[in-house]
């Protein structure tokens, strides 16, 4: 099964080697037929520690590394 990768902004970076990425998801209302928009966090792994907040990032899904990581930063752009 591929890894899923996804793109977000990271919106926190003060856990060491962590940063926290907000992936934000737009779909149609099965009954209201409008468009929603619902974020979610992850926890995902930066051992560079290169991105800060504000950043766009693409994070992919990896084996668990602690109890709430278990996503990867693969790349992205530093502000």
């Amino acid at each position: 099964m591929p890894k899923r990768i996804l793109q977000g902004v990271v919106v926190s970076d003060k856990q060491e080697k962590t940063v926290v990425v907000k992936v934000e998801r737009r779909f149609t209302h099965p009954l209201l037929k409008k468009t929603v928009r619902r974020s979610k966090n992850y926890h995902a792994h930066d051992e560079s520690k290169q991105f800060k907040v504000g950043d766009q990032v693409s994070i992919e899904e990896t084996k668990p590394i602690s109890k709430l990581k278990h996503w990867i930063v693969v790349g992205g752009e530093a502000k």
